[in-house]
């Protein structure tokens, strides 16, 4: 156990959250995501949402400012315009941890394409539908 760390965050990822550069992306995925085949590391938190290890990847990685978007979920497919609950809690941890960010949406295949590049994939236990977020890291400004 570390002080001031979540502890849901295993030693497997606190190594990919601190490994990753700026710019690099991260996903967490939900229960039923193609997670095996996407091709990134995978790191399995079975039996966690996905919004409570967004929580706490927030805690500790910050998001990237020099870009428009910075973390992304996947639309509804059928239906891009809709929310699911998952969308607003993502939408609301994001809003928490960096002011002035919010959740972007990604079509359904344009974010399995995304992933495919990223740094690392994280699998959750997350059940409820669409519960899929991609994060791209930004950078800790000397103090």
């Amino acid at each position: 156990m570390l002080k001031g760390i979540p502890p849901i965050l295993g030693p497997d990822l606190l190594y990919v959250l601190r490994a990753m550069g700026h710019g690099d992306e991260i996903a967490i995925v939900d229960a039923n995501y193609p997670a095996d085949s996407a091709g990134p590391q995978l790191i399995r938190l079975d039996g966690l949402s996905a919004t409570d290890v967004l929580d706490a990847v927030l805690t500790l990685m910050p998001l990237d400012t020099f870009v428009d978007e910075q973390a992304f979920g996947m639309e509804v497919v059928g239906d891009p315009k809709k929310r699911e609950l998952t969308h607003k809690e993502f939408d609301r941890l994001v809003k928490k941890h960096e002011p002035g960010m919010k959740l972007a949406m990604l079509e359904r295949f344009a974010f399995y394409e995304r992933v495919h590049g990223a740094f690392a994939v994280v699998q959750t236990g997350e059940r409820r539908l669409y519960g899929n977020v991609l994060l791209k890291k930004g950078i800790v400004r000397p103090e």
